[in-house]
């Protein structure tokens, strides 16, 4: 993505330029570090930078982030050319507004330089890492939730080498603090994952057990380090050209780094933080003593409906969420996904209606200026599929309840990883298990009965309850037969 010549690129030199009501609710390099961020995705500088910016704007503290991106290079470069400084443009069918984001500090790239990283991961100035990484780079089984012997994670583990992934950097930074006693923090996962911060905490003792750390080190960390849980909830899809163009449009200058997203945000913290945070809560946080039901309420009503539009949308041919909203009975379709399947299987927060949650997520989805490709939304199933749409059916079944809908969703990923949409076009399978999906489908008839028999084996995705059940082996079947005979838009017209 470049910026046209003769155009003035965003930085600290042309603050002033900006419209009054687009700069930086605090001025960039006047707060101290006090988080780590490992992920400097969109997500990250659209959802946890907004807030921390707004609770140092309300209540003041050292919260700049230092955002750690793993592996790419290319977000680093534009932003340290930047000054940390970046653009969030909420788009609405009403209208748009770009406001420029100052609550970065800094930017490392962790794969060049992650001696760097550990050494800020053991900053007594450090009190809060937050990671939006991706389910796949935990490195846990998403059934079973334990560490997957991945050959780069056991060498990070078991050698004296610089740390390439996630689990060596966070078991490398709490060696290199606990070393230097260099105070209490907080690792915050707010990714994706069923109890996310359960799986944190999770990951880090399993990794600390693999690398056979001393036994102080492990008491340090049992009595310094939390993991708060939390729910987090935005949607930002990829940046084009035409965000940078809408942002250089509303700003006077260029912004490489330049982000779009909905005007709805929330996120659910467990406030448990033993070296102090942001005021989250003055920027509209909401922080508690349990984020679970609020996960599963967006893991199950909001991520699976996402999924199931995006499977079924990519399979119809539709670009976008909002194109594939467009299909006829798909609204219908997933609405009886939230109240019939979603709504029984667990029981919601106070006060909350699954049902009303449910109508507010599609209505975010027809959303026709957040462009999120159905493509894109599909990427990964096989680490998403578990928490966004296996676990409503894993309880609704142990209650004895068909999941009549949830299976539909699944059925529609297994034709989606066969590769073909309904007029023929490929498909691609960006997926870690990539391998092992096509070496399970060519070891079986292609039949609708022969591929629900080879995808449901993969124990790697589906709990042995829900991939041996032969309620939901005919049901998936079924949709399955249905999909393959008539495609999408006569499947859903069928079951509506």
């Amino acid at each position: 993505m470049a910026m046209t010549p003769g155009t003035a690129q965003l930085g600290l030199g042309t603050l002033r330029r900006l419209p009054e009501a687009s700069r930086p609710l605090v001025r960039p390099g006047t707060v101290g570090v006090g988080i780590v961020h490992l992920g400097l995705g969109a997500f990250h500088r659209a959802h946890q930078a907004v807030y921390t910016e707004a609770a140092m704007a309300y209540s003041g503290g050292d919260w700049g982030i230092i955002g750690v991106a793993p592996r790419s290079t290319g977000l680093v470069t534009t932003l340290a050319a930047q000054d940390g400084l970046f653009s969030v443009t909420t788009s609405s069918a009403e209208g748009s507004h770009t406001q420029v984001v100052g609550a970065l500090a800094g930017v490392r790239h962790a794969a060049s330089d992650p001696g760097a990283v550990v050494a800020l991961l053991a900053d007594p100035r450090v009190r809060v890492v937050t990671l939006t990484v991706t389910e796949k780079a935990y490195q846990l089984d998403p059934v079973s939730g334990r560490l997957r012997p991945d050959p780069e994670v056991v060498a990070d583990l078991t050698t004296d080498r610089s740390p390439r992934t996630v689990p060596g950097l966070l078991v490398r930074g709490l060696l290199a603090r606990a070393a230097t006693d260099a105070g209490p923090i907080a690792l915050v996962s707010c990714d994706n994952l069923p109890a996310n911060g359960h799986r944190l905490r999770g990951l880090v003792e399993q990794s600390l057990a693999y690398a056979r750390v001393p036994d102080r080190v492990t008491a340090w960390v049992a009595a310094c380090v939390t993991f708060p849980g939390t729910m987090v909830d935005r949607i930002v899809p990829a940046s084009t050209e035409e965000t940078l163009a809408e942002a250089r449009r509303a700003l006077g200058v260029a912004d490489l780094a330049a982000v779009a997203a909905e005007p709805y945000r929330q996120w659910v913290v467990e406030d448990v933080f033993p070296g102090g945070r942001p005021d989250w809560a003055a920027a509209g946080a909401v922080l508690t003593d349990d984020a679970g039901s609020w996960e599963r309420l967006k893991l199950r009503a909001l991520n699976g409906v996402h999924s199931a539009a995006a499977y079924l949308g990519a399979l119809a041919g539709r670009e976008t969420i909002a194109d594939a909203l467009a299909l006829p009975h798909l609204e219908t379709v997933l609405r009886r996904l939230v109240a019939e399947d979603v709504a029984a299987s667990f029981t919601p927060p106070d006060g909350v209606s699954v049902v009303d949650y449910g109508d507010q997520v599609i209505a975010r989805f027809t959303n026709p200026a957040i462009r999120h490709r159905t493509l894109q939304v599909a990427m990964d199933g096989s680490q998403k599929l578990p928490q966004r749409v296996l676990h409503t059916i894993a309880d609704l079944r142990a209650d004895g309840r068909d999941a009549r809908w949830a299976t539909l969703v699944v059925a529609a990923w297994m034709r989606f990883v066969r590769g073909r949409a309904d007029d023929g076009t490929a498909l691609p399978l960006d997926d870690p298990l990539a391998d092992r999906i096509r070496a399970a489908l060519a070891g079986h008839p292609d039949t609708p009965a022969g591929v629900a028999g080879a995808l449901l084996g993969l124990t790697e995705v589906f709990p042995a309850e829900v991939g041996a059940d032969e309620g939901v082996r005919t049901a998936v079947t079924g949709w399955l037969t249905d999909l393959d005979r008539h495609g999408v838009a006569a499947t859903l017209a069928g079951a509506a």
